[in-house]
């Protein structure tokens, strides 16, 4: 009679089964949203983000920007439901939800890089907390350039903001704007060249790198920086999309957010000089806000911080305090 075939241990068995059902890495690809075009510094960065997870994992990452997917204000809500597993969005779009949202608009609070990272550093901790509880996770900060005024005709004091019809981008720079004598009005940035055109707005007050994206040259003729915020973007990812990823996959996707972070607070200050030089070529004229409008912009921010600390919450007041402190 023939040799009888031994069965295979019931262990053998399971591990074999596992180890089939294990298999391979199975490669997955994230559809990202965006609110700025290809050549915003920020998109530029993401793009280097990117080739860094896609070179060190199997995730492929599917960058739609410039508002084609999702409009920029939607964003977090598309990524907190899971509708893309992750996006860029500009934090004093929420400041209705909680003041910690507009800290860093308050005019001359956080005037240079320096002190915006000791602000990023201190608010982390609160960020981590507030996204968490909707199922959101912060991988990194990137702040705009400083500040200015782009409007059709020169600036010497507070006065020739009178009465214009002021473009802005959050609750806080809309006080702001109304506190100098602006008529201002919160506007998504895809709509501001129609804005232009229908007369709804006839000025700006945004970084030199929003001026060119919106070719700002076709609608004014002055551009007057003024420094005096650095409002952050974050790139945020789902929580459960992120921890349904393999640990070594999940690892290198915050070591590329780490580096991504760096990078964009460098790119960020490398691009001012550049961005004006671009104004200038254009045939802005670029000048720095004069003396007189910088102390009432810093009389607007105390007054705003004041404000500020009124409706935020202790915990809140406790991050500020520690800021002023240590700035």
């Amino acid at each position: 009679m023939p040799e009888r075939t031994r069965a295979p241990s019931l262990a053998l068995t399971l591990g074999l089964i596992a180890g089939l059902a294990a298999g391979p890495a199975m490669a997955e690809t994230w559809l990202m949203a965006s609110g700025y075009p290809e050549d915003n510094f920020h998109t530029q960065n993401i793009r280097l983000f990117i080739e860094e997870v896609e070179e060190a994992t199997d995730l492929t990452i599917d960058l739609q920007s410039n508002d084609t997917l999702i409009k920029l204000d939607a964003i977090r809500t598309a990524v907190q439901r899971g509708q893309v597993p992750m996006g860029e969005i500009r934090l004093g779009v929420y400041g209705n939800d909680n003041p910690m949202f507009l800290l860093e608009s308050l005019p001359y609070i956080a005037p240079d890089y320096t002190s915006s990272w000791l602000l990023k550093d201190l608010q982390k901790a609160y960020f981590d907390e507030l996204f968490g509880a909707d199922g959101v996770r912060v991988l990194y900060y990137t702040p705009w350039p400083g500040q200015g005024f782009y409007l059709n005709s020169p600036v010497e004091t507070v006065e020739d903001f009178a009465g214009k019809r002021l473009r802005i981008y959050s609750a806080a720079t809309q006080q702001m704007g109304e506190m100098l004598g602006f008529q201002a009005t919160i506007l998504p940035f895809a709509e501001v060249p129609q804005a232009f055109s229908t007369g709804l707005i006839e000025a700006l007050f945004t970084s030199p790198q929003t001026g060119i994206d919106v070719q700002a040259w076709d609608n004014t003729s002055h551009f007057v920086y003024a420094g005096a915020m650095f409002n952050k973007n974050a790139v945020i990812v789902n929580e459960s999309a992120f921890q349904a990823l393999p640990r070594e996959t999940r690892d290198a996707v915050l070591e590329a957010a780490r580096r991504a972070e760096l990078r964009g607070w460098e790119m960020s200050a490398a691009t001012t000089a550049e961005q004006m030089r671009i104004l200038e070529e254009n045939g802005m004229v670029v000048t720095l806000a004069p003396g007189s409008v910088v102390e009432r912009m810093l009389e607007v921010g105390e007054a705003m911080m004041a404000e500020w600390r009124a409706e935020a919450d202790e915990e809140s007041n406790e991050i500020l305090d520690r800021y002023l402190a240590l700035r």
